[in-house]
């Protein structure tokens, strides 16, 4: 049995800049904190959904050690991403300590899903933070749906909308601001396209024959950028731009940018404004199939 690695040792895994190593250094144990309440046990066989670069694929492999598996399914291309892209960041990876117990595959989850055998079963798959990247509601219910013939549970990790800390607020708001947005189009390619809550969340697992065991909200740690990233966002020049060119009914566009408005307003309370927005709370839940309660 290998011994597991420190949140710093996991960190350098991933491909960052050294220059801003604190930045991976905080999105590694902000996941390392999500596997605590989620309890994977070692030699595991994962699906993890929305991969992306590996932020949680490394801590999920070095939880599962050496004789578990974690197979990571993100549909993006591998030429996507900066300053690193994603094929750059999963080969990466897959050159370190922890490539051996990872297989990355370039695939929408739905047809991930679709392809496996009726006879092919995980013992946990993890959605940790990429649930607002799928299309719609009825495309995660579709999802969750499929996983219970794959599954033997679902772990959900996803920002909930809440703002313990005051200085998360503006994330928040950033975060519905930019989904008022991308919900008008028809394609969106933003990392904001569907905004669920932690209550819509678990209706759809319900909806799709999962039970809830157990579900918790934590702080983020005050290292977590996300905040700062998607209030810099919503309130850049560009996004303005985009509503007026993509929001042609002028009331659902002064709703909008009524949202942003707020955004920004929310920062004068803030100690060092933009600088000052920490995350917002992030809901973690665990859920089993029913047909095993």
């Amino acid at each position: 049995m290998s011994t597991q690695l420190d949140a710093a040792s996991i960190a350098r895994i991933s491909l960052h800049d050294p220059i801003h190593f604190r930045i991976q250094h905080s999105q590694t144990i902000h996941r390392l904190a999500l596997l605590q309440h989620w309890n994977i046990p070692t030699d595991s066989n994962v699906l993890e959904l929305g991969c992306g670069q590996g932020d949680c694929t490394t801590v999920l492999a070095n939880a599962v050690g050496e004789q578990g598996k974690v197979v990571a399914v993100d549909p993006a291309d591998l030429d996507y991403g900066a300053p690193y892209t994603l094929g750059q960041a999963q080969g990466h990876i897959s050159e370190g300590p922890l490539g051996k117990q990872i297989t990355w595959v370039q695939q929408t989850p739905q047809d991930y899903l679709s392809s496996l055998p009726d006879s092919t079963v995980f013992d946990t798959t993890v959605l940790a933070h990429s649930l607002w990247y799928f299309a719609s509601p009825a495309v995660i219910l579709s999802t969750f749906q499929a996983l219970k013939q794959h599954s033997k549970r679902l772990l959900l990790a996803e920002w909930s909308l809440v703002a313990t800390h005051p200085s998360a607020q503006p994330h928040v708001l950033a975060a519905l601001t930019q989904a008022a947005l991308e919900c008008r189009k028809k394609d969106s390619v933003s990392n904001v396209r569907t905004v669920l809550g932690p209550k819509r969340l678990t209706q759809l697992a319900l909806a799709a024959g999962w039970r809830l065991q157990k579900e918790t909200r934590v702080q983020a740690d005050e290292g977590l950028l996300d905040g700062q990233w998607e209030v810099a966002a919503c309130l850049s020049s560009s996004f303005e731009r985009e509503v007026q060119e993509q929001v042609r009914d002028e009331r659902e566009r002064a709703v909008v940018l009524a949202a942003r408005d707020a955004c920004e307003a929310s920062l004068e309370g803030i100690s060092g404004g933009r600088k000052g927005v920490r995350s917002m709370d992030v809901w973690v839940a665990s859920f089993v199939s029913e047909a095993d309660v």
